[in-house]
């Protein structure tokens, strides 16, 4: 099978629209045949395809390269083979990496986002005393006494509704 044979895949339709539009530029094409030749690479499966399109054009580094002509002998290939597999696990490896920075550096920006301006160490909820007010002012209601207490009960009970609906609302906002 001829090298120019091999289907061919996203990275070199990439590279050959990347020097389509560099000779674009440079006034080598006119926008009609800048977007006729694009259409082509896109649908371009082998290589021969990629080098038609491109065939007039003089060449530079970022088109397409046929892959060079196969080298004699079953070691020749394999060891290229696995010098080939090598660099992908290399470039995959640091594509992993660059990813797992980049999701820790969005979470640490999201974290100090969330927390900007706040104290580190912040109260939730109502103070330890408050529960016992209030069961407090719930038997003196049934008993019947202690008529300014009642008062202050149902500021008590107020109050706690109103922070818990402030404290949701913040914590919406923060989303």
């Amino acid at each position: 099978m001829d090298a120019h044979d091999l289907r061919i895949g996203d990275a070199e339709r990439e590279r050959t629209m990347a020097s389509l539009r560099e000779h674009f530029a440079q006034g080598r094409l006119n926008h009609e045949e800048l977007d006729e030749r694009l259409d082509r690479t896109l649908a371009a499966r082998t290589a021969r395809d990629l080098t038609a399109i491109t065939a007039d054009l003089p060449s530079s580094e970022h088109g397409y390269a046929p892959p060079a002509p196969a080298k004699e002998g079953a070691w020749d290939d394999r060891h290229a083979y696995q010098e080939m597999m090598r660099a992908h696990r290399h470039q995959m490896r640091e594509a992993r990496h660059q990813m797992h920075d980049a999701h820790r550096q969005w979470h640490d920006m999201r974290h100090k986002m969330r927390h900007q301006g706040r104290p580190r160490h912040h109260h939730h909820g109502p103070g330890p005393i408050v529960p016992f007010l209030v069961v407090f002012g719930i038997v003196a209601m049934i008993v019947g006494g202690f008529g300014a207490l009642k008062f202050v009960l149902l500021f008590a009970i107020g109050a706690m509704i109103f922070s818990s609906i402030r404290r949701a609302a913040i914590r919406r906002s923060l989303r």
